[in-house]
């Protein structure tokens, strides 16, 4: 079974090294608290769509290529779907009148 890593695993094993970066001098560079950032690196916290949107302007090469919002948050959906699924699904009865939507 594919189990997605959390994307802070990611910028903590990839990211940070390749730069040579401390996680205080990166918080600084992204613009958001050590702790916050501490937080997202440690799994404890979530991509924001604005740490999304920083880690997409930060990363940017100069040829516009990169990591985009979209694909940091995508990668935090897919961890995010893999841990709920791991927990039995709340039972839910399908809404009434669902076959007259099929039909409109």
């Amino acid at each position: 079974m594919f189990h997605p890593s959390h994307p802070g695993e990611t910028l903590r094993e990839d990211v940070l090294p390749a730069l040579n970066l401390t996680v205080t001098r990166a918080a600084e560079q992204l613009g958001v608290s050590r702790v916050a950032l501490t937080r997202v690196l440690q799994g404890q916290a979530g991509i924001s769509i604005e740490l999304a949107r920083r880690l997409e302007q930060w990363l940017r090469h100069a040829d516009g290529t990169g990591p985009t919002a979209e694909s940091w948050l995508r990668a935090q959906l897919q961890y995010d779907l893999w841990q709920a699924n791991r927990t039995p699904a709340p039972h839910v009865a399908p809404a009434p009148g669902l076959e007259a939507l099929s039909k409109a």
